[in-house]
């Protein structure tokens, strides 16, 4: 899927280079050049100056081929001018726009556009719902900083180790259903047919683990 993002922050860059890591095409827009430093010198997507809500400016982004838009600059205001201008104006499927005005964000809601507020969860709850990826967290630590998941695997993991998932995922695994019994694994504890798989993770790795366990892993994935 084709993706433009509003806004290089720490949201929008760290949403940009998650979605270029589980296989989605990128363009990122910024009224500030200097904000494209926080992308990487190796990030492989387009990288377009200008104001996020100006129509020419998004047309330069190639808004008109995207299958999803976020709006996650610093101001709520230009947020939600340019995720209307996405859905209305461009047709864009998903369109997302971040709010840091809870109450403004029922508002915004009510037009038909999802937000999300400044959590820190943001990045995987954006992952999330450009992709219609639908996670499930069974364990949050009250402070929020570590989440307890299940994570649906791809068949083609099922013979590769703890280990590989891990290093593929960036999420620690915290146990197994095998069986219909708990079980506490190793790193070189192979993953069999049927297993269910719980992961620890922290903000803003959850969502892309969830892609990249979702996809058969590559050659490279494996100890």
């Amino acid at each position: 899927m084709y993706v433009v993002i509003m806004g290089c922050g720490r949201v929008g860059s760290s949403l940009a280079r998650a979605l270029i890591r589980v296989g989605h095409d990128v363009a990122v827009i910024d009224r500030d050049p200097s904000a494209f430093l926080r992308l990487g010198k190796d990030f492989p997507g387009e990288r377009v100056t200008g104001v996020g809500f100006d129509r020419n400016v998004l047309a330069r982004a190639g808004v008109e081929r995207a299958g999803a838009f976020a709006a996650v600059s610093s101001g709520d205001n230009s947020n939600i001018i340019a995720a209307r201008v996405a859905r209305e104006t461009f047709g864009v499927e998903r369109v997302v726009a971040r709010i840091y005005d809870a109450k403004r964000a029922a508002v915004y809601e009510r037009l038909g556009i999802p937000t999300i507020a400044t959590v820190p969860w943001t990045t995987d709850r954006f992952l999330r719902a450009i992709t219609g990826d639908q996670v499930t967290t069974s364990w949050r630590d009250p402070t929020g900083s570590v989440a307890v998941t299940e994570l649906a695997l791809h068949e083609d993991w099922f013979g590769r180790t703890v280990r590989d998932l891990e290093e593929a995922t960036g999420v620690r695994v915290a146990f197994l259903i095998r069986f219909g019994q708990g079980v506490l694994p190793g790193a070189k504890t192979v993953l069999q047919a049927d297993d269910i798989v719980y992961v620890a993770a922290i903000p803003g790795s959850l969502g892309e683990a969830v892609a990249l366990a979702a996809t058969a892993p590559s050659s490279e994935d494996q100890s």
